[in-house]
């Protein structure tokens, strides 16, 4: 696939496995939407040859360097090296390190992956992960009576990201797909209200997602999956779901994940 003019490359560069600098970058791009991101990982990188390595790929790529290195001599090198290369940098955890070290009169461990630690909600990230792959997309109906949240809307309304993410927070979630030719399972009528939520979206913002997923696959955008009178059809049904279950709704158009995310835990947490 040909990328567009507009793609921006961003190297994540960890001592460990490099999480915390993709969760901070895609925090970031979600804000230059539609803008196209290419994020590479350089996880587990443990010295200043394999450092050079990525910033020579990075300078070849015209991309930027977020790094998370904790260690204090390949953060030095790190630095060195993209001035040497003449690559933007960004050292994300550094100047924070530095500012606890001052601010607390005690070095700090310098051992990476420290926030990986197998504790117990190490262990409740991994089931509510699994969790919500294996509830995904309606696969098993009688997940919606196990979660801790219920995602329903049609399709292309981001149930399935907003599953993973909220995962991650540590919630079991499932998701229903609300489709007019489908009664919704029996299941989904025996969830308290309080945990579920409706997902809706505008016409146009829709009708240029499918259009975008239909090319995607290599089809025509003239399907019906794309139509704007199929979709208007496919909404009036799914809020008419969520109106009869008495969920609350929430419109994900040109919202990121990690807002709707937001306000989905927000709603969680204080019902």
């Amino acid at each position: 696939m040909t990328k567009s003019m507009t793609d921006v490359i961003i190297y994540v560069v960890s001592d460990a496995a490099g999480d915390t600098g993709e969760l901070v970058v895609r925090a970031a791009v979600a804000q230059f939407h539609p803008i196209q991101t290419d994020i590479r990982r350089a996880p587990f990188i443990t010295d200043v040859a394999s450092l050079e390595r990525v910033v020579r790929q990075a300078q070849e790529a015209g991309a930027i360097v977020l790094f998370t290195l904790v260690i204090p001599h390949l953060r030095e090198a790190m630095g060195k090296l993209a001035e040497q290369y003449d690559t933007v940098s960004i050292d994300l955890l550094g100047p924070l390190i530095q500012s606890l070290e001052v601010k607390t009169g005690q070095q700090s461990r310098q051992e990476p992956g420290l926030n990986h630690v197998l504790d117990e909600n190490y262990f409740r990230k991994v089931d509510a992960v699994e969790f919500a792959v294996r509830y995904d997309d309606a696969k098993d109906p009688s997940g919606v009576l196990k979660a801790d949240i219920v995602l329903i809307g049609v399709s292309r309304t981001s149930k399935t990201p907003l599953s993973m993410y909220l995962a991650h927070q540590k919630y079991k979630v499932a998701n229903i797909p609300l489709v007019p030719e489908l009664k919704p399972p029996a299941e989904l009528f025996h969830v308290p209200k309080a945990k579920i939520i409706g997902l809706t979206i505008g016409v146009p913002y829709l009708n240029i997602i499918r259009k975008e997923r239909l090319k995607a696959l290599g089809l025509p955008n003239s399907a019906s999956y794309a139509a704007t009178d199929r979709i208007e059809k496919e909404l009036l049904y799914a809020e008419s779901i969520m109106k009869q279950l008495g969920c609350v709704i929430i419109d994900v158009s040109h919202r990121a994940v990690e807002e709707t995310a937001s306000l989905i835990m927000e709603h969680i947490r204080f019902t």
